[in-house]
């Protein structure tokens, strides 16, 4: 089993959904990281159900994979960007983000997707460490065990700026919530670039064991900025000869291209982006390989660090 590439729908946010998916799967991606957001499929419309039973239909037809992605920046809070988040200070907005993630488990189900993806949020002015955590924990509870329910991971991904900013946060967040067997974790190989002490690629294989999404993208040292391949400083074939070795851990989720800033050029930077990981890649003498339709997913299987480049 080679490396499986997908591509960000918030990296195609100019065309529907419809459309996108078709650009993907003529391009040879394996799959797709769905945002969950008004402009595609909303979480919150009063036809989401039928949406996304639709959505699974194209999905099917296309046989591509998917992951669910929450990182749609004003589906709950239209003055507030990735607001209310599991931090906040006050129950009732923590509970809105609590019942979006629930909901977004629930349409992963719907799509038999690999996972779904979330983040911790930047902890509030005047809240200690301790409280934040107490929050994040507190928060996911109900999440995690909606995620039990279906049999799909929640897959928390370490982000710049925020309270679980790096694998030692997930490792704490493990540690603190009892390691439920749903919670595993998103890698963003650009992230591991701009501030853990690892390379990129040690940083695939050490967390392998818990690993249940990727996303890919060029960066630079000590600035979170998500940049198209080749514009950074990552050394991509060891990456990917880490990533192309994941299928020997059990892992079946994707690898998703994340620019979610160049949505202006979506299509171009779709086709140059598979070119580039082809190209590097260690299998890249091996036809592209669709996932089948009707796959089942499987069960749990600070410097310059501005939290604004997502």
């Amino acid at each position: 089993m080679t490396i499986r590439f997908g591509y960000g729908t918030n990296g195609l946010t100019d065309l529907r959904l419809n459309d996108a998916l078709g650009l993907l799967a003529d391009l040879g991606y394996d799959g797709v990281g769905l945002t969950l957001d008004h402009m595609h499929l909303d979480p919150l419309a009063p036809d989401a159900a039928a949406r996304t039973r639709h959505v699974a239909a194209r999905l099917q037809e296309l046989g591509l994979g998917v992951t669910v992605e929450t990182g749609a920046r004003y589906i709950l809070d239209p003055r507030r960007k990735h607001g209310p988040s599991l931090l906040d200070p006050d129950p009732e907005a923590r509970a809105a983000r609590t019942r979006l993630l629930v909901r977004a488990v629930g349409i992963a189900a719907d799509l038999g997707a690999h996972a779904v993806h979330c983040f911790s949020g930047i902890t509030p002015p005047d809240t200690t460490p301790d409280t934040a955590w107490q929050r994040l924990t507190g928060s996911l509870t109900p999440v995690l065990e909606a995620a039990d329910r279906v049999g799909i991971p929640l897959a928390i991904e370490p982000e710049p700026g925020h309270l679980l900013a790096n694998l030692a946060d997930f490792h704490h967040l493990r540690v603190l919530s009892g390691d439920p067997a749903p919670l595993g974790l998103t890698l963003d190989i650009g992230h591991c670039q701009c501030l853990e002490p690892a390379l990129p690629a040690d940083c695939v294989r050490d967390a392998a064991p818990w690993l249940r999404h990727v996303q890919i993208e060029d960066m630079r040292r000590g600035v979170h900025e998500h940049l198209p391949f080749g514009e950074g400083e990552i050394d991509f074939p060891p990456v990917l000869e880490a990533l192309d070795t994941l299928s020997d851990t059990g892992y079946r989720g994707l690898a998703v291209v994340e620019l979610p800033r160049h949505s202006h050029a979506g299509p171009e930077l779709a086709r140059t982006s598979i070119e580039f990981l082809r190209d590097h890649s260690p299998s890249k003498d091996r036809p592209p390989s669709h996932n089948p339709p009707g796959r089942s997913p499987s069960r749990h299987s600070r410097s310059k660090h501005s939290p604004s480049s997502r």
